[in-house]
């Protein structure tokens, strides 16, 4: 490390540095910017590789394109359609039988039984980027719908009214969630350095990193086929700014420290890298294996975050390591300015508030681990309140949204299911009997279950769901349809559909939670025993993490349901969390139990401890501060998923920096004291006398 950090900060090779990752931002700039078009974000890029509901969209391809998204448009007048009415409607279906995007026939009118509402089905092939052009379609057709006499009511609703309404509440999400993180850091770079000046370079560094990921992901899912949506291309953003500004805090808080002790910049840089470096490295590496523990799981989306989160981590650290330490001895001491530090200055952590927090926690020790983990396990008891067990479409959203609306008004006059319907694909020769047996399900309108229309050895059928295609209901309904059809002999049927995704995501979810959260547990485990030589330390921050983990999801659980009102949580939604909390949670970690193991080599363990807290202290809570201040951003798009995803891990994050990592730890290590570190040699250090314990905290 100490060969290396003189390579960067030499006197003139820092200039070769900074050269490099210009040209690297020229080469890679142009492919950044194509991340966006190469996202899928179609139903499969979701659905585990062996769903059934996979399957289904593998074989229905030849019955009905891939890329088929069904719009069902809704006529209603609450006295009755007219003559007049009808008369437009099917002059609607008519121009609609009439689009190029078209795939197979317009079905309907359709006219509910109560005469106050009719719907036509319009099949649409957008292509394979149906997802994103589906707002536009949807626009087009309501411009022809309304069009129509005073008083008749229009709503376009269905699979392409759904994706026409996400794509709209995704549109714009990578340059809403960059300017709302990068004013965030900003903000707090300006507060935490009290300069002008100083936040600058963070940010250019943070800004090269996000475009260089972005810019490495386009190329691996333009050619190797990882998969990247949009929720893990916005979650890209918050991490690369969030867990990088954190990584650059570290270093400039020990850059800074060093300008205090040596005149040559160049010589306090390549000490500060020397000496944080390590931890940083340790941070950036744990944070990126326990992304690529989701590698593990069975839902697709899942496992490409994993890839995409690793990528953005590995190149912030990378750039913060190399990019930033080049500008900052390039600019020199006035880039602190008007806080300049001097060679000879104090260390103003000596007698901070960390150092204060420190001598309160060192009175009673044991009373302020037990009282903050009691405090802690009262706020776990709020999980009993949360519901991650999916949202609706309709409780997707933050706000009413035109193809819910348009949801309600077609359940009101016509079954459930219409627009959504149940898929069956099953072999030719039991067809029919699969078709009846569909017809006797209960949930399934028995009139709607069409012929099989069949094509080689197989036939696929559909049938009308009587309830709303994403209620509790219809998932119980496909359940049922599934247990009928398999046990027709030798029909291989398949059962898929809308709400057969649906219901297969959730499962998938469920059961990556409980996979993968042993398994990052087990990697931060042992990177942790491995950085640390020991194994009770370890065992103790685990410990720690999890509490905290419990805690910021109680307390965000009870907020969602009684706060903010919503209805529960997405399945993938206690994954993320937890993957989140505590991969960058360790950073904290790794940043503070170094630091005193530092110390505790010169001057002690029980010494070490408080030194460790007030060294860093301050810049774990401003680095907890960015983080937090990031993932809060995701709160500013209309989807309940990012938003609760946003507020747990901020809360979680602000609970782990300000109690769980500088109380609770450094009360555990004075407390438990130097078996902290067994079975390592430094578990048997002996502790200096009282009188030759130092004063004052060294910043070396």
């Amino acid at each position: 490390m100490s060969q290396v950090a003189g390579w960067i900060t030499h006197r003139y090779l820092k200039f070769a540095v900074i050269a490099f990752w210009l040209v690297v931002v020229a080469l890679l700039g142009p492919l950044a910017g194509k991340l966006t078009g190469a996202q899928d974000n179609d139903a499969k890029s979701w659905l585990p590789a062996d769903a059934e509901s996979t399957e289904v969209l593998d074989v229905a391809g030849s019955f009905v394109s891939a890329n088929t998204i069904p719009a069902v448009m809704v006529y209603e007048r609450s006295s009755g359609l007219t003559p007049d009415d009808l008369a437009a409607i099917a002059a609607d279906a008519a121009e609609f039988g009439t689009l190029d995007t078209l795939d197979g026939a317009v079905v309907g009118p359709i006219p509910s039984q109560d005469g106050e509402a009719a719907q036509i089905i319009v099949p649409l092939d957008l292509g394979s980027d149906g997802w994103n052009l589906a707002a536009d379609a949807v626009v087009d057709l309501r411009a022809t719908a309304e069009d129509g006499p005073d008083g008749l009511d229009v709503y376009v609703t269905g699979p392409a009214g759904s994706a026409a309404d996400s794509s709209a509440a995704f549109e714009g999400i990578d340059g809403t969630l960059l300017y709302a993180a990068v004013a965030v850091v900003i903000v707090i770079l300006l507060i935490t350095y009290r300069s002008p000046i100083l936040w600058i370079l963070p940010v250019i560094s943070a800004g090269v990193a996000l475009t260089v990921s972005q810019a490495l992901i386009y190329l691996l899912a333009d050619n190797y086929d990882l998969t990247v949506n949009a929720q893990s291309a916005g979650i890209l953003t918050v991490l690369v700014f969030g867990a990088g500004t954190d990584y650059a805090l570290l270093l400039v808080a020990r850059y800074r420290e060093e300008l205090r002790k040596h005149g040559d910049r160049h010589e306090a840089m390549a000490l500060a890298l020397h000496r944080a470096g390590p931890a940083i490295i340790a941070s950036g590496a744990t944070v990126a294996i326990g992304m690529l523990a989701l590698l593990f799981a069975t839902m697709n989306s899942t496992a490409g975050l994993g890839p995409v989160a690793a990528i953005g981590i590995g190149v912030a650290l990378l750039v913060m390591l190399t990019l930033l330490p080049a500008l900052l001895v390039t600019c020199g001491r006035w880039i602190f300015w008007p806080r300049t530090p001097k060679l000879g200055d104090s260390e103003p952590s000596e007698h901070g508030f960390w150092a204060r927090v420190g001598g309160r926690i060192e009175r009673r020790p044991r009373a302020t681990w037990i009282g903050t983990s009691a405090a802690l396990l009262v706020a776990c008891v709020g999980i009993v309140a949360l519901n991650a067990t999916g949202l609706t479409t309709e409780e997707s959203f933050r706000g009413e949204q035109p193809s819910i609306v348009g949801e309600k008004v077609l359940s009101a006059h016509f079954p459930g299911g219409a627009g959504s319907p149940v898929v069956v694909i099953a072999n030719t020769a039991q067809a029919d009997g699969v078709a009846a047996v569909l017809a006797d399900v209960e949930g399934i309108d028995p009139a709607s279950v069409s012929e099989p229309v069949v094509k080689g050895d197989l036939a696929y059928i559909e049938g009308t769901l009587t309830s709303a295609p994403d209620a509790d209901e219809a998932y119980d309904t496909v359940d049922r349809v599934r247990e009928a059809v398999h046990a027709v002999p030798d029909a291989e049927a398949l059962v898929g559909g809308t709400t057969a995704v649906n219901l297969d995501v959730q499962r998938a979810s469920a059961d990556d939670n409980r996979l993968i959260i042993p398994i990052i547990l087990l990697i931060v485990f042992l990177i942790l025993m491995v950085l640390l030589r020991a194994l009770v330390a370890p065992l103790v921050l685990i410990g720690t993490v999890v509490l905290s983990f419990g805690a910021a999801i109680g307390i965000s659980a009870l907020v969602f349901k009684y706060a903010f009102g919503y209805a529960g949580a997405d399945t993938s939604f206690p994954l993320f969390v937890f993957v989140f909390l505590v991969a960058l949670g360790i950073d904290y970690n790794i940043f503070l139990m170094t630091r005193v193991r530092e110390e505790t080599l010169r001057i002690g363990h029980h010494r070490g401890s408080l030194v460790g807290l007030a060294a860093t202290g301050g810049v774990i809570t401003s680095a907890g501060l960015v983080l937090a201040g990031t993932f809060a951003v995701l709160g500013t798009l209309p989807l309940v998923a990012f938003a609760e995803i946003g507020f747990a891990v901020a809360f979680g994050v602000l609970l782990d920096t300000l109690i769980v990592r500088s109380v609770l730890v450094t009360a555990l290590n004075l407390d438990i004291g130097k078996a902290m570190w067994w079975p390592s040699a430094l578990s048997k250090q002996k502790e200096p006398e009282p009188a030759e314990q130092p004063v004052a905290v060294p910043v070396s």
